[in-house]
């Protein structure tokens, strides 16, 4: 099973009242861990876009451990939980530097033709990126790397 790695930067932005983070950057960290996993292995939301095919969520899960705050740095770690026919699972944890779990989350997603939003099959439309998720996922033991 592969993991992607993405850094963030906490911003003041992104905290509240009491100094932590946000509840809701996490999802967009997610967004931000999921995308990176989708380069890594070499293909792009962008090029999926303009190809006519759109990959909503369709259900996300977070679990919030242990709140991060403003001046820390964040580790998302993304990889695919599951993938089938129609639908991807991708599993994440959000690390405090030391390793700290922060959070972990899961998010589905399946992909639509933009136009009319009828769910397509990965593999029908881009059959190497679905031979890479096959590939690279969690096994049927739910053993990760």
């Amino acid at each position: 099973m592969y993991i992607s790695e993405k850094e963030v930067e906490i911003r003041y932005a992104e905290t509240d009242q009491m100094g932590v983070v946000y509840h809701a950057n996490y999802v967009i960290w997610l967004e931000l861990g999921r995308t990176k996993l989708i380069e890594d292995v070499g293909f792009t939301y962008a090029e999926m876009e303009n190809q006519g095919y759109l990959s909503p969520v369709t259900d996300i899960s977070v679990q919030y451990k242990a709140p991060l705050r403003y001046g820390q740095k964040a580790i998302v770690r993304t990889w695919v939980e599951d993938h089938g026919r129609l639908r991807t699972t991708y599993g994440y944890e959000i690390l405090h530097e030391d390793g700290t779990v922060s959070a972990t989350a899961t998010s589905e997603h399946v992909v639509v033709k933009k136009d009319s939003f009828r769910p397509v099959s990965l593999s029908k439309i881009y059959p190497e990126w679905h031979a890479k998720y096959e590939e690279i996922k969690k096994d049927a033991h739910g053993v990760r790397s």
